[in-house]
């Protein structure tokens, strides 16, 4: 390390072909040293933004980059796309740690690069941050850039969805192919006029309903003349068909659409465009969306829908969002939702609302703003948990440390002590659910606590 250091205070004064090298051998080496002793994926990116500043302009990518951003979804859609692509003989690197702020794309990029610093696969795939993309692309700029959705997402940092789309309007570049997502109006609207802009959304499903629901509304008014929205169905919260009556804004046309999703012959499927069946381990709507962006990036990137399709088939996402586990004799499923995030936990008690089997549910909450310390748990009071009050549940286990702020929340969403049961102690709970359970169980958590409830149960192959 204290080489290390000397090679970073001698770079400042080197010529710039010799500061990139020093730049991409620092790093490199740093990276190494990490993973030796489990450390992060930013470390090594720091030293090297450290030693040259610019030094991702300095890199030599492949013709095909493609980066992903928005509030939820932005891992499994990026793994998703990289399965399609080497599922077609292409030589794909990505940030799978994750690490998607400006130091981890650069500890990536460079450990994927020669000494001379050229990127040795045939597409990049990166994972960015909604808050880092306009820091990342002043450097180089991806030939394609998918946009998820924009939702409130760790408002503590993060504050509204407006906000956030500002900033990301300000990471999209003219040479830029933007694939954007015709539902969510706050992302349509960034490609509003613009050419080399692609959109994928979903039809009229079963599943719509005409009326919104939930706890707030972020499709209520127009993002352009902020006049109050027209819907003619919902999807979920405010993603749906919508216009403006005042100003003409509409969803746009989509290249492709899901256009239906359900069960045949007791397995999941979904639709694309009315002719590619996808079979898939789990056909919630929100899985649909990240499926429908892998799908439409890996099109435009040069890959056949037909062939596209057949990869995504029966794929099962690595990155872990939904687990099936044992618990004694409880079976149940662990919904992986992101803490701060009131849309991604609506989404998971969507899977528990719409299962009619014999059920419980354990929500567990035992680590909040893990980077900013806040302790605040008012995003608890946007989920909208008074849909599990009528929703068939035997028993409602709340636990982890903030399991008393979870207890008056459900008390105000009407669902009384005696459906409860309250654990600080996610041990007990588990204990709890082994010993008295007879049904099957829903655990509700985040991924900061995953391991906290996988660590007491064994875990079993998706069904």
């Amino acid at each position: 390390m204290h080489v290390i250091l000397k090679m970073f205070i001698y770079a400042k004064i080197l010529p710039m072909k010799i500061k990139v090298f020093t730049a991409i051998l620092v790093c490199k080496i740093v990276r190494g040293l990490a993973k030796l002793f489990g450390r992060g994926s930013s470390l090594p990116g720091k030293y090297a933004l450290k030693i040259c500043p610019d030094i991702l302009s300095r890199l030599d990518l492949p013709e095909i980059s493609i980066a992903v951003t928005g509030s939820n979804g932005k891992t499994s859609t990026v793994e998703m796309i990289a399965h399609v692509l080497k599922s077609n003989g292409l030589n794909v690197a990505y940030n799978k740690e994750g690490s998607n702020q400006i130091e981890g794309v650069t500890t990536f990029l460079i450990g994927n690069s020669t000494m001379s610093g050229r990127v040795k696969s045939d597409v990049i795939l990166l994972e960015t941050d909604e808050r880092y993309a306009r820091k990342i692309f002043k450097h180089f700029h991806p030939k394609y850039f998918v946009i998820n959705n924009l939702y409130r997402d760790q408002m503590t940092r993060n504050g509204h969805p407006e906000w956030i789309k500002q900033i990301i309007c300000e990471a999209v570049y003219d040479d830029m192919t933007l694939i954007l997502n015709a539902d969510d109006p706050l992302v349509a609207s960034i490609g509003r006029e613009r050419e080399d802009t692609f959109y994928f959304g979903a039809d009229r499903l079963s599943t719509d309903t005409k009326e919104h629901v939930g706890i707030y509304n972020d499709g209520k008014y127009c993002p352009f003349c902020k006049g109050p929205m027209e819907y003619e169905y919902y999807h979920y919260n405010h993603i749906g068909k919508y216009k403006c009556p005042y100003c003409g804004f509409t969803r746009p046309e989509t290249l492709h659409a899901l256009t239906s999703a359900g069960e045949k012959d007791g397995k999941s499927y979904i639709t694309v465009d009315g002719r590619y069946d996808i079979p898939v381990f789990f056909n919630g709507i929100y899985h649909c969306y990240n499926i429908l962006a892998a799908f439409t990036a890996s099109t435009l990137a040069g890959i056949e829908p037909g062939k596209a399709a057949k990869a995504l088939g029966g794929y099962i996402l690595k990155s872990g969002r939904i687990l099936d586990f044992s618990l004694g004799n409880v079976q149940g499923r662990l919904l992986l939702s992101k803490h701060e995030n009131s849309v991604s936990y609506d989404r998971s008690i969507d899977v528990v609302v719409k299962d009619s089997r014999r059920k419980s549910v354990m929500i567990i909450v035992d680590a909040i703003s893990r980077k900013y310390y806040t302790s605040d748990s008012s995003w608890l009071w946007d989920i909208n948990f008074e849909r599990l009050k009528d929703a068939g549940i035997e028993k409602i286990i709340l636990a982890g440390q903030y399991c008393d702020d979870l207890a008056i929340r459900f008390g105000v969403a009407g669902i009384g002590d005696q459906d409860l049961e309250v654990f600080e102690q996610i041990q007990d709970a588990a204990d709890y659910c082994r010993n008295s359970l007879n049904s099957f169980l829903y655990v509700i958590t985040c991924f900061s606590d995953k391991d906290k409830i996988l660590s007491l149960v064994t875990r079993r192959e998706l069904e």
